[in-house]
């Protein structure tokens, strides 16, 4: 879905007005925190984590790495 919106200046900041559509869809709310990525592309607003893809990503090596030792653990 691509939506336009207008700048707004909020003291020495701009700020943007997200679709209701938008914020329904992922679950955020006045007050909620979000991500905003340069890219190469332009600018990435997003409500996820992008350092979590890459701790998810080590921990599934070391699962896998570990994994007869965390089965004993677990029992």
């Amino acid at each position: 879905m691509i939506k336009e919106t207008t700048l707004r200046k909020y003291g020495g900041s701009l700020g943007a007005t997200l679709p209701k559509t938008m914020t329904d869809r992922f679950n955020l709310t006045a007050g909620d925190s979000v991500f905003v990525i340069e890219t190469e592309q332009g600018i990435l607003l997003t409500p996820y984590d992008p350092d979590f893809l890459s701790v998810m990503e080590a921990e599934a090596r070391i699962s896998k790495q570990y994994q007869n030792a965390l089965r004993e653990l677990a029992q």
